[in-house]
């Protein structure tokens, strides 16, 4: 319908807006999105390898853009990286914490989210991934094993009270189960950090999602969803930009 239409206008209007100017990323060509670390807070330049990574980080031992030492404190119930606690409406559930350790050794290690990476302008980083199209099963999983867990918010990004230094519910925010917060799958993992991950429909060993969890004896299989697309995006899509936090 036209009114429809007119909506679809307003939003990606607001979209664009939002956005604010849409530069490309500094100095980093549009050839250049393939086995990259971005430039925030714990990262290497660039990705190498490292044999000591440590734990559920280990399958990104052949070429990481985290190092040994970063792949350790992200197995730490409050890791010194960010002072975050996992715990902070009660002991999460391991089945559920799991996930959360595969999620951040992702986003430090992987040296395959080129396609996803803006600049934003934060205090600890200079740039971010946004909307990486991650593989469906490795979501509902993530969800299915933290329903049970306990959190205050839907968004783990901001508004935590950290005036003790580490992350608290900030005043008012009831500790209710993931599911109150988060009541889909898609809820989780595109809503907890600010849309760093949009759900695909597609599944892991297709090619065309992000898996969190892989076994590397198979190989690194986001490498070839990287190739795919920044393909996509050297064909001609927009150029990143920077955006806001």
């Amino acid at each position: 319908t036209d009114m429809a239409w007119q909506m679809m206008q307003l939003l990606l209007l607001a979209l664009v807006t939002a956005a604010g100017s849409a530069q490309p990323r500094s100095a980093r060509a549009r050839t250049d999105l393939l086995n990259v670390c971005m430039n925030a807070k714990h990262h290497k330049a660039q990705p190498s390898p490292e044999d000591e990574l440590y734990g559920q980080c280990s399958p990104w031992k052949k070429n990481a853009c985290c190092t040994a030492n970063t792949s350790q404190e992200l197995h730490k119930d409050i890791s010194r990286l960010y002072n975050f606690n996992w715990d902070h409406c009660g002991k999460m559930q391991p089945a559920c914490k799991r996930h959360f350790i595969q999620d951040a050794c992702l986003y430090e290690c992987s040296p395959n989210l080129g396609p996803w990476i803006w600049q934003v302008n934060q205090s600890w980083r200079k740039e971010r991934i946004l909307n990486v199209p991650l593989c469906k099963e490795d979501c509902e999983h993530w969800w299915e094993d933290c329903r049970t867990s306990y959190t205050c918010k839907s968004n783990w990004h901001k508004g935590w009270n950290w005036t003790s230094g580490i992350n608290e519910c900030p005043a008012g925010a009831l500790c209710r189960t993931f599911e109150s917060y988060f009541p889909t799958p898609a809820a989780l993992c595109e809503g907890l950090w600010s849309h760093s991950f949009k759900v695909s429909n597609y599944s892991g060993g297709s090619g065309r999602c992000i898996q969190m969890w892989f076994d590397s004896a198979q190989g690194n299989a986001n490498e070839e969803v990287a190739k795919f697309y920044a393909a996509t995006m050297n064909a001609g899509a927009p150029s990143h930009g920077i955006i806001g936090s």
